[in-house]
């Protein structure tokens, strides 16, 4: 999972899942399939099979007549949803299991695509973080089981910010230090993308705001996402964030802060492998802690992956197993030693782990204060009003009073 499995930006292929999300999702296909055994194929995009290759060659050994054949996926999420998405409107049970991004799983939900995981299908979920659950339901039905997970890291070079903010008036405080040192101080993801949408809705969230409400309606006007969203504003007019950051996407922040062009970031959990390579500028200097808000640790978007059962898979009792199988404390070990945040809550408390892999402790307490993105069929669209009202507020387009009320417009024409 490249840091932007969140990164979904395909209004196109949104407005056509739209198109038949209001239907309550049900339990469609053969009924005698929730008990059924035999091969099966797992669909992943290709950029992070390789945590998944050795996971798979273990079940089939173990399991020679259930054998799972991975299925490769584009690199790019939004090909990948576009193969996914033809393969389900088909009826095809080409694919029994896909790993489907957080985002996602609301959608294909709604379209009555993902197999709900109750009555035979049931799973316990209780050693998982609660974020990642959240994400895999839909109306109150588990219909994935969370794979692995994502949250943000406030990412610094110890040799400009010594201690770790505390809250966003700390940040503020050290990057006056920071222009001293002739350094950018905060570089984050601004440019206009599914990132900005996920910085927009960090600030809202962290300022006691949000995006959506249970019954998806906006809350974009309320003050305290105005708040937060104001506070993103001046942040970068006064040059707390990076001139850089309204062009600027993971890559580019990894690239910044790993170049030491930058003293602090916001990004994924990826970049800490990056930041201590050889080669790195701040190899020997780098710390993480969860991002800032108002008053203390803010909120991080959830991103990850979800593991599906296609609606028309043939065997689903083994697709069940084999998902179980990936979030064993062995395998779920085996992702945190790959810097792939796992979704059992137990392994971030391993002390050699923690030895090894020393953002952990920073990285669980970030996701136990995680919100996944709003549980909307149509999330693409919503996403793309806020970023085009996020951008013109930060780059001096409108106000923000303006550009939340244009975002409160924008979301309610799309759920009407």
């Amino acid at each position: 999972m490249l840091p932007l499995t969140a990164a979904v930006t395909a209004v196109a292929a949104g407005a056509a899942l739209a198109a038949c999300s209001e239907q309550t999702a049900s339990p469609a296909g053969d009924p005698a399939a929730a008990t059924s055994r035999g091969p099966i194929t797992f669909a992943m995009g290709k950029n992070d099979t390789d945590k998944l290759t050795p996971i798979i060659d273990a079940w089939n050994a173990a399991h020679p007549d259930e054998k799972v054949t991975l299925r490769e996926l584009a690199g790019e999420a939004d090909s990948q949803r576009d193969t996914l998405v033809q393969t389900l409107q088909s009826g095809s049970s080409d694919v029994d299991v896909m790993a489907l991004d957080v985002v996602w799983t609301a959608q294909f939900a709604a379209n009555g695509w993902l197999t709900p995981l109750t009555g035979d299908l049931a799973v316990d979920t209780s050693a998982m973080l609660d974020a990642p659950v959240e994400s895999a339901t839909y109306r109150d039905t588990l219909y994935a089981l969370p794979q692995n997970t994502n949250g943000q890291l406030l990412y610094r070079d110890t040799r400009a910010v010594p201690e770790a903010p505390k809250n966003w008036d700390d940040l503020k405080q050290a990057c006056a230090a920071v222009r001293d040192r002739k350094q950018d101080c905060l570089t984050m993801q601004l440019k206009q993308y599914e990132g900005l949408t996920i910085s927009t809705v960090d600030a809202m969230y962290g300022w006691g705001g949000g995006l959506l409400d249970d019954n998806q309606k906006p809350q974009v006007t309320k003050p305290e996402s105005r708040a937060g969203l104001t506070a993103l504003v001046d942040a970068y007019r006064d040059g707390t964030i990076s001139s850089a950051s309204t062009g600027t996407t993971e890559e580019e922040t990894n690239l910044a802060f790993t170049q030491g062009q930058t003293a602090m970031a916001v990004n994924w959990p990826y970049m800490w492998t990056n930041a201590r390579k050889d080669g790195s500028a701040v190899k020997d200097s780098v710390a993480v802690s969860p991002i800032v808000g108002k008053d203390g640790t803010g909120v991080s978007t959830l991103g990850g992956y979800n593991n599906g059962i296609n609606v028309n898979s043939k065997h689903k009792a083994t697709a069940l197993d084999f998902m179980k199988f990936i979030v064993s404390p062995e395998n779920q070990r085996s992702f945190a030693e790959a810097s792939f945040p796992p979704v059992l809550a137990s392994v971030y408390d391993d002390p050699a782990l923690q030895k090894d892999q020393p953002y952990l402790p920073a990285l669980k307490k970030s996701l136990e204060n995680a919100r996944p993105r709003p549980a909307s069929p149509r999330y693409d669209e919503v996403s793309k009003a806020v970023q085009d009202n996020a951008y013109a507020a930060i780059t001096g387009g409108k106000n923000v009073d303006k550009a939340t009320e244009d975002m409160k417009t924008a979301i309610e024409n799309i759920s009407g």
